[in-house]
């Protein structure tokens, strides 16, 4: 590919290099431990579902049992296989007997690994059948209803009733928006469980449950073919439950995830090392899924200043890229993130804007970019924030962004109105139809602003990431490189619920997701 902005893709393929390394360190810490959430994950998988009599969810139920008795790190695949051998029983019905005090599975012979093998095989074929089934249905409708065009207008939903989302999420439909996302209510991140059924009460944005899910997607799918054109939902698999509910996304048919464990760390206080365990097995299953991840970028500009500390979004955007790639997760499905979040009143603002914008999308060719809108220097004025949003949008169009998450209006003042929507999708779909070919028909000065803005950029990123090759990404984090926030490594929230591997220690869902024999 040739750069416009005229990088050095050596330099590009050396900071490539160096992520791969700092990616490996993480990796190999990630493969010697499973948590409660990745053992909850296995329950769902194994057809786990439903509630106690006290409105616990069974998995947590089951992965609360092994970790009370101290043998979680020998995985619940292991104690659920040798149970279903013995008694005959489904997971769902082992499940319901632990529940009600009738069943220690801890205290159930061991079988060889042949025979457990056996006894899980028809069940792991029977939930892989179902998320395939699920992407085959996104696939079709792509092939015979289509879909509109890059970049995809991602507008939210944030009521805290899920049928009240529905009413609005419909509506933006109908007005032109390709991703609905489900704002997740106020706090849910922290909750180490993930809450069951249809809900109704929430702050800031609806519980993220897998029956929510299922109501959004039918009603997506209906809107979707009345207007011709495929809708994709959007909603968050970060916080203490990410491959839960990555697992619930794919049962039900989600198309985008924000997925991000960096963003649970600096902005959540989300233990390091629970988080970046969970994040490796959920991203295992969207890459599965056919699933698009969001990674959180962004946020970092809203703690750190835009024009300041724009390589380090980069040298993270480029870390993220390589922690996907050993998840399997192919780059089509990297929808990682920038922002356009400078102060309005800087001096060439625009271009330096441009650049970044620019710069992401040849660096990283193949991947559907999530272009955040800016929210840092929005006030009351919404006529100067309608602008922003504006401008914003031009460089969407101009940079070839994959997914452009629409400004509004009275972003920063409360919860966005249907009109707020219909305004922020009017003014994008104008700009990119009369910007549409922009990208095509400008180039950019040889040793100008923007080309010079652009390699500077991406020379701090690869000075910063030789930085964080010879220290580790948990002492990077330890020290505020991101965001200008610092996390210890064993502080913040989920560490108790980290185990060792034992030796019966199985998952065969990594290897079989990820398509290795």
């Amino acid at each position: 590919m040739q750069s416009k902005l005229g990088l050095d893709f050596g330099k590009v393929a050396y900071a490539r290099k160096l992520a791969r390394n700092i990616a490996d360190g993480v990796q190999t810490f990630v493969e010697s431990y499973t948590t409660v959430a990745v053992e909850r994950t296995l329950c769902r998988l194994m057809g786990i579902d439903g509630v106690d009599e006290n409105q616990v969810p069974l998995p947590n139920v089951l992965v609360d049992e092994l970790k009370t008795k101290g043998v979680l790190g020998e995985g619940v695949l292991f104690y659920l296989a040798n149970a279903m051998i013995q008694t005959g029983l489904t997971p769902q019905e082992i499940a319901q007997r632990v529940a009600d005090g009738t069943l220690d599975i801890t205290r159930i012979e061991v079988f060889d690994l042949e025979k457990r093998e056996a006894a899980l095989k028809p069940v792991i074929e029977e939930s892989l059948s179902r998320i395939r089934a699920r992407r085959q249905r996104r696939e079709e409708y792509l092939r015979t209803i289509g879909e509109g065009p890059k970049p995809y207008l991602y507008v939210i939903v944030a009521t805290g009733n899920i049928y009240e989302d529905v009413v609005q999420a419909e509506a933006a439909a109908r007005q032109g928006a390709d991703i609905i996302a489900v704002i997740r209510t106020t706090g849910q991140s922290l909750l180490d469980y993930v809450p069951y059924g249809a809900t109704t009460e929430g702050f800031g944005g609806t519980f993220a449950t897998q029956e929510n899910f299922r109501i959004m997607r039918s009603a997506l799918d209906k809107v979707g073919e009345e207007v011709g054109r495929y809708i994709r939902l959007c909603n968050y698999c970060s916080g203490l439950c990410m491959p839960e509910i990555a697992i619930m996304g794919a049962f039900e048919g989600l198309d985008v995830m924000l997925n991000d464990a960096l963003y649970g760390i600096l902005f959540r206080d989300i233990n390091m090392q629970r988080t970046l365990i969970d994040q490796y097995f959920s991203r295992i299953i969207n890459g599965f899924a056919g699933v698009i991840i969001n990674t959180g970028e962004d946020n970092y500009l809203t703690t750190a200043d835009a024009y300041e500390q724009a390589h380090t979004v980069l040298a993270s955007d480029i870390i993220n890229e390589q922690l996907a790639l050993l998840a399997g997760l192919p780059e089509e499905q990297m929808g990682l993130g920038h922002a356009f979040e400078m102060d309005p009143m800087l001096e060439n603002g625009f271009l330096y804007e441009l650049a970044q914008a620019q710069m992401t999308r040849e660096i990283f060719p193949n991947a559907p970019l999530k272009y955040m809108p800016p929210t840092k220097f929005m006030t009351g004025n919404i006529f100067r924030g309608h602008i922003q949003d504006a401008l914003f949008n031009m460089i969407g169009i101009w940079t070839n962004q994959g997914i452009q998450l629409l400004g509004m209006p009275t972003e920063a003042i409360h919860t966005p109105f249907m009109s707020d929507r219909f305004l922020s999708i009017e003014n994008a779909k104008y700009i990119f139809n009369n910007m549409r070919s922009i990208g095509d028909e400008v180039e950019f000065k040889e040793n100008g602003i923007i080309r010079n803005r652009a390699k500077k950029v991406l020379d701090d990123a690869t000075s910063l990431l030789e930085k964080l090759n010879e220290e580790g990404l948990f002492s990077a984090l330890e020290k505020g490189i991101f965001g200008d926030v610092k996390r210890p490594k064993n502080g913040g929230k989920g560490l108790d619920g980290v185990c060792g591997k034992g030796s019966n220690y199985m998952n065969p869902f990594v290897k079989l997701m990820k398509g290795v024999k």
